[in-house]
């Protein structure tokens, strides 16, 4: 969108095709390059500005697998199913991530930062599906499972948070 709003109408939704009408059945064909007019070919080259865009940020094999194909819209919906898979795929990879998420524990001699990266990426992974964790969910999901050489901490975060937590959701007084 920041190269031109429109691009991601044409990945979306398959590119502009000039078409000219006509007196009989089928009253419209597509035109031939030599019949475009300048609009016609500004807004067939966004096609290829599109295609360029999606193309630029991969690499030989993912080129390969996309080169044939003449949309952006086509190479999108490739990348879409070689990257998120099928819906079907989608909602396996989430339920999957969820449970991983759910069960998440820290490691026996695990420090703290590996497991926060282990962690982050998880949240990272259903962020990047479409599944959002609310900020303060995953904070008390950390809290709960840091080993207990840092439960001061975690009762002064606990009790520091609370008061705001319960201020933000307390009925206003009339």
């Amino acid at each position: 969108m920041v190269e031109d709003c429109e691009l991601w109408d044409i990945i979306c939704n398959g590119p502009y095709v000039p078409t000219k009408v006509l007196e009989e059945l089928p009253f419209s064909m597509a035109k031939t390059s030599k019949e475009y007019t300048e609009a016609d070919k500004k807004d067939v080259e966004k096609n290829f500005r599109a295609k360029k865009i999606l193309v630029c940020g991969i690499g030989p094999k993912e080129y390969n697998r996309i080169s044939t194909y003449d949309t952006a819209k086509e190479i999108w919906e490739a990348f879409q199913t070689t990257h998120e898979g099928t819906t079907q795929v989608k909602q396996s990879k989430i339920d999957m991530l969820t449970t991983e998420y759910e069960l998440f524990k820290m490691r026996e001699a695990e420090s703290i930062q590996v497991m926060h990266t282990r962690f982050t990426s998880v949240i990272n992974e259903l962020h990047s599906l479409g599944e959002t964790i609310p900020i303060n969910k995953f904070v008390r999901k950390i809290l709960s499972f840091l080993p207990s050489s840092w439960e001061c901490k975690v009762n002064a975060i606990t009790v520091t948070t609370q008061p705001v937590v319960l201020r933000i959701y307390a009925p206003i007084p009339h």
